[in-house]
Formats: C-alpha cells, sequence, structure tokens
C-alpha cells in the first residue's frame, strides 16, 4: 500500500502526516507513506487545498487534517 500526504509544510501538514503514521503504526498495515511537498506534483492529483491524503493512488481527503478513525477506515482492507 502506498500512501501520500500532500502538503507544503504546514502545521495542519505536519498533523496530517502524523495521525497517518500512527494509524499505519496502529494497523500494523504494510504501508509506505510518502510526504509530497512540491506544488506540481500535489496538483497532479488534482488537489488545490492541503493537506491532502492520498491512498494508493486515490484522493481521500483534501483541506482537513482526518482523524485517526477516517484513516483506519482507508487503510483496512
Amino acid at each position: 500500500m502506498e500512501i501520500k500526504v500532500l502538503g507544503p509544510g504546514c502545521p495542519k501538514c505536519h498533523q496530517t502526516e502524523k495521525v497517518v503514521k500512527e494509524a499505519v503504526a496502529e494497523s500494523g498495515v504494510d504501508a509506505k507513506i510518502d510526504k509530497v511537498t512540491n506544488i506540481l506534483e500535489i496538483g497532479e492529483y488534482g488537489v488545490f487545498g492541503t493537506p491532502a491524503v492520498v491512498v494508493d493512488g486515490e484522493v481521500k481527503s483534501v483541506g482537513k487534517i482526518p482523524t485517526k478513525a477516517e484513516v483506519l477506515k482507508w487503510i483496512q482492507k
């Protein structure tokens, strides 16, 4: 599983990355987490608000910090 946290490095982006890492650690899911800070690369996802979370190429959240419960729902199959 590949998870991308999209954001230029704002406090909300850092918090989103922290929530995603905690959810992945709790779930035991094997996932690679990448932080994408390049605005052009973020735009390639059609995302114009950050933070955003992309799971296996699918945009799951835009413009808000997701809850750990939301992230767990996205990553548990």
